[in-house]
């Protein structure tokens, strides 16, 4: 395969992961969580590295393409570790932290408290046994194998 064919599907297939997680919100209903945001700017920033790639020669841009999907994946192991409790997720977004203890009676009683916020750490919806975290890093380790394949290529 050619250089420019590579970038083309290792850019296509960050924007099939962006319009994946904008139907499951949008057309599905699924709020993601914080970590699902974290997610998916790795691959916003593929969207933008891939079509300058396809007018600048070199190695560069595919390196940080795969660098980019690579952080992307990194996360989704992170996030799916906090999914199966195998480790603590950030306090913003999970059940396992914090407690009532620093709560007044007021402020448990209060109506004002933010509402539909999505936790990090319950799986929203999962397929094989694996969560949308899980399947983004798939992806996203299979894209950085796809952007340094690109990087091999001279032209």
């Amino acid at each position: 395969m050619t250089r420019p064919t590579l970038v083309f599907l290792a850019t296509a297939g960050s924007a099939a992961l962006i319009i994946g997680a904008l139907l499951f919100q949008y057309v599905g209903g699924m709020a993601p969580c914080e970590m699902c945001h974290w997610q998916r700017w790795p691959h916003y920033a593929i969207l933008v590295i891939g079509l300058i790639a396809l007018m600048v020669p070199g190695r560069l841009l595919p390196l940080l393409g795969a660098l980019a999907a690579a952080i992307s994946g990194g996360i989704g192991v992170y996030h799916t570790g906090v999914e199966r409790d195998w480790w603590q997720g950030p306090v913003s977004c999970t059940n396992g932290g914090g407690g009532l203890g620093g709560l007044s009676s007021g402020d448990l009683l209060s109506t004002s408290a933010p509402t539909g916020i999505v936790m990090c750490d319950e799986v929203a919806w999962e397929m094989l046994g694996l969560s949308m975290a899980s399947w983004n890093a798939i992806a996203s380790f299979t894209l950085v194998l796809i952007w340094l394949w690109a990087a091999k290529h001279r032209v």
